[in-house]
């Protein structure tokens, strides 16, 4: 894969970003901190994927964006972002103002690392460190409690939590996951589920609202 088309796999699914950033929004973590740990996630995706795979990028792209979110509440803290890449990502602004004048737009990751004689990740990563505190409650006049509307990719947003479903889906044990898959997926009821997996529509029942705890649970964080 070309630099070029690893750019634009980056820029076209800065949305999915978003989309997993919002699951994990007020729980002690600024957006800013979980945007990005995503992007450095989306970054490390884009790096990886092969085109060969026969998979879309935003469904190889999800298990890596929301690793480095959730890496962020194992460590307890925020993205440490150390001093030399905020440096570059002083250095990135500059210069990113600089071309656009002389381009008469906003320069690609690409023009703007070649300017600057670095590499499209460092680069890449330095623009994300470089990312504003985004305020929800201020307004475009800087008024206090007015409310700012994130734009929202709908369609990336559900594909976003299909995938986290299915993600904890697949990693239950075989008798849960095939118990939900029939229940849920093929809608059967608790009588035919059970004749399938050979236990009594009281079994089912019971072990089908632990599974459902378990999976509510799981998909917190």
């Amino acid at each position: 894969m070309s630099v070029a088309q690893r750019n634009q796999l980056v820029s076209d699914n800065i949305g999915l970003v978003h989309s997993c950033c919002r699951r994990f929004s007020g729980r002690g973590i600024e957006y800013d901190d979980l945007f990005q740990a995503g992007c450095l996630g989306l970054i490390r995706a884009a790096e990886g994927f092969d085109n060969d795979r026969g998979i879309m990028f935003s469904t190889y792209a999800f298990p890596a964006i929301l690793g480095e979110i959730r890496r962020l509440f194992r460590d307890g803290g925020a993205v440490k972002v150390s001093r030399s890449l905020k440096e570059l990502a002083m250095r990135c602004l500059k210069e990113q103002e600089k071309l656009s004048k002389k381009l008469g737009e906003t320069p690609t990751v690409s023009q703007l690392a070649e300017a600057m004689g670095e590499s499209i990740e460092a680069v890449s990563e330095a623009l994300c460190a470089a990312q504003p505190v985004l305020s929800l409650t201020v307004g475009a006049e800087g008024d206090e409690g007015a409310e700012y509307d994130l734009p929202t990719d709908d369609t990336t947003s559900r594909l976003c939590e299909n995938m986290a479903l299915r993600q904890v889906i697949d990693s239950l044990d075989e008798i849960d996951r095939k118990m939900i898959e029939l229940r849920y997926f093929d809608e059967l009821t608790q009588t035919q589920t059970a004749k399938i997996l050979n236990m009594s529509q009281v079994q089912v029942s019971r072990r089908e609202k632990k599974v459902i705890a378990i999976i509510r649970e799981r998909l917190k964080c």
